[in-house]
């Protein structure tokens, strides 16, 4: 038992400290996407590619690991560590002086297999050590995700002339430094339950329980809007700029919307010790479904200030529910099959972004559709709430 208190105390800090550094990866494209396109001469509609092809890696990555159960049979901190190498390495491929809009996004696939890696294996990894208080580990830990993910745009926003390719350096770096933490400090937790062999038939058996599906459908509807909105928030930016004649520092304020994220995720934890897990997520869900409806109505809106104080709202209330999924989905299965359970719900989850986002890339071509399309996000919480209510 000593032992076990003992690890707490430092193996929490460096899971989500390297949840950071890797994850900062996710969105390293899309930070400097105008760069890319004038570089490697690429359509405007680069934007939704680039970030499906991650979308789309991280699908397909997610899907073999299910498959293959590789995080319920094998060390998740070897797993992380192996993945986070060759994400830094995929992630550097961006710098081939000869990219075409192919080689770009076939990099940008091989980055997103490789967070497959990182992602719910970080979370397998909180679950095998913390059995009491998982609801609250997983917020530090997905707080760590949202950090990362808007990182990029932070490097961006300070204008001080940093070069594009100092971004894709940066993130590398951070990714190698959080795999070789994660190997070296981080042990197989005390909770930890190895699968005997490999088992397809978990990724089917995990659906059977009701608890279970409640969780994993609110969480789907809640990844309907979650990546389409941070995928479109500069590009929301720029279509507020354009619409009412300000200047804006897209980047900085980019950065400002998606990293607000990583507070209510730990508000989020607090928050649900509380009133419990599922009524906390109903209660974000709902929040961030109203946000799409009434994104219309700011984005018409002239006062800039107001504009910006909603979308950071919304960018609080549209993350706040996921670790809160997460914890239903890792208490809803079986222990040894914590890891594949995890990583099909990620899988099918990140396959609806790729839909949103594509859908969004074409409804924000019409300038008359434009302000009015983020309405389609809705979709999301509504389903996910219909769900939820039903267990």
């Amino acid at each position: 038992m000593k032992a076990k208190t003992s690890t707490t105390k430092w193996v929490l800090p460096i899971i989500i400290f390297s949840q950071f550094c890797c994850t900062s990866l996710w969105f390293a494209g899309n930070s400097i996407i105008d760069d890319l396109v004038l570089f490697f001469n690429l359509s405007a509609e680069s934007l939704g590619y680039i970030s499906s092809s991650v979308q789309f890696g991280f699908i397909i990555g997610t899907f073999v690991f299910a498959i293959l159960t590789l995080s319920d049979r094998f060390s998740p901190s070897k797993v992380f560590f192996i993945c986070a190498v060759f994400g830094a390495v995929f992630n550097l491929g961006i710098l081939y002086p000869n990219n075409t809009i192919t080689t770009i996004l076939f990099f940008r696939f091989l980055t997103g297999f490789s967070l497959a890696g990182i992602y719910p294996v970080g979370m397998k990894i909180a679950a095998d050590h913390f059995e009491k208080g998982l609801g609250k580990s997983l917020s530090f830990l997905i707080a760590a995700l949202v950090l990362g993910t808007a990182f990029p745009y932070l490097i961006q926003s300070f204008g001080f002339n940093i070069k594009w390719e100092a971004v894709i350096f940066t993130t590398s770096i951070l990714a190698l430094i959080g795999g070789f933490l994660v190997l070296i400090f981080v042990p197989n937790g005390p909770y930890q339950k190895l699968a005997d062999k490999f088992d397809v038939s978990k990724i089917l058996d995990v659906f059977k329980k009701s608890s279970f599906r409640s969780a994993a459908f609110g969480y789907f509807g809640h990844m309907w809007e979650l990546y389409a909105f941070w995928t479109f928030v500069p590009i929301l930016l720029m279509m507020h700029q354009e619409f009412h004649g300000v200047t804006l520092n897209i980047p900085l304020f980019s950065f400002i919307i998606i990293a607000s994220g990583s507070i209510s995720c730990i508000l989020g934890g607090f928050i649900s010790n509380r009133f419990g897990v599922k009524r906390t997520a109903i209660w974000a869900l709902t929040i961030s479904g109203v946000c799409c409806f009434l994104s219309p109505i700011f984005f018409l809106v002239s006062a800039t200030p107001l504009f910006i104080i909603f979308l950071i709202i919304w960018g609080m209330a549209v993350i706040a529910d996921s670790p809160l999924f997460s914890t239903m989905v890792a208490q809803n299965c079986e222990v040894q099959s914590i890891g594949t359970a995890l990583t099909i719900v990620n899988c099918i989850g990140y396959s609806l972004t790729i839909v949103s986002i594509q859908l969004l890339n074409y409804l924000i071509t019409y300038d008359t559709i434009a302000p009015y399309a983020f309405v389609v996000l809705a979709i999301g919480p509504i389903t996910g709430l219909i769900y939820l209510k039903k267990n």
